[in-house]
């Protein structure tokens, strides 16, 4: 938008195999926010014990697709964070398999323990690491991957375009310090992949969080340069620095101004 680079790829996406541990069923739940729909995630070795990361709408179909992709094997759901599009259907899924449900916020726990920064997930020869990334909401979280050198990253990291930060609960300083995080760890550990919520695979994870990083910084100076023009209200900064969404996406771009703005301390 308004110039600034696309990030991630514009072909179409619908999920599968991404290793021998690693799947992706997908919600059908395509709009513009959730790009292609939600992306559900399965880790875990075929025959073995098997972890669901956001199960997404609660969709009869789609959690039926779940529990039959994984032949019921499923013990443990996680959540990259709370909104309907990655949770709503945790707890009917939960009642469809007996697994517990954990995420950072108790709101959504459910038959299990929490998640917290550091916690380790075993499922079989996988391990899940939890990892607190904030800023598009307050519960957000990632999760890495170590076996398959990936990024599990929620809606912190999309694979086409840029998430919202969505403000009052999201907090642009946050997500800017969780990028940073994200792309520390994707360095020191050389991941080769960011598994997103929506949308296709990333490959070369510090190329595409630094990427990120400038975006954000970027848009900020468009926010510095609107105001500067004599913007004063939210909805006048939209209307100069994102010239070319369309309206069915105002919304999400006024949430993320007022968090860029409430960065800036105005």
């Amino acid at each position: 938008m308004s110039g600034l680079p696309v990030i991630g790829s514009d072909a179409p996406w619908a999920g599968g195999s991404f290793s021998a541990t690693v799947m992706c069923i997908l919600a059908p739940n395509a709009s513009p926010m959730t790009l292609d729909g939600t992306n559900t995630w399965v880790i875990g070795q075929a025959g073995g014990a098997l972890i669901v990361i956001d199960p997404g709408p609660d969709d009869d179909a789609h959690l039926q697709e779940i529990v039959d992709a994984t032949e019921g094997r499923v013990v443990q759901i996680l959540l990259t964070h709370g909104h309907p599009d990655h949770a709503e259907g945790a707890k009917h899924l939960h009642q469809m398999t007996g697994a517990a449900v954990r995420a950072l916020d108790p709101e959504h726990v459910l038959g299990g323990e929490g998640l917290a920064a550091g916690d380790v997930i075993v499922a079989g020869d996988d391990e899940i690491h939890v990892i607190s990334t904030p800023g598009h909401t307050a519960d957000s979280l990632s999760f890495h991957l170590p076996r398959d050198g990936a990024l599990l990253t929620g809606d912190t990291v999309l694979g086409r375009g840029t998430t919202v930060v969505a403000w009052p609960d999201g907090h642009l300083g946050d997500y800017l310090d969780s990028l940073s995080a994200l792309r520390a760890r994707a360095e020191v550990t050389e991941a080769s992949a960011i598994l997103p919520g929506h949308g296709p695979v990333l490959r070369d994870p510090v190329a595409v969080l630094d990427a990120y990083l400038d975006h954000r910084h970027a848009r900020l100076d468009q926010v510095r340069t609107a105001l500067a023009q004599g913007a004063s209200t939210p909805e006048e900064v939209v209307d100069a620095v994102y010239v070319d969404i369309p309206e069915s996406v105002r919304w999400a771009a006024l949430l993320s101004t007022r968090a860029q703005l409430a960065y800036l301390g105005l």
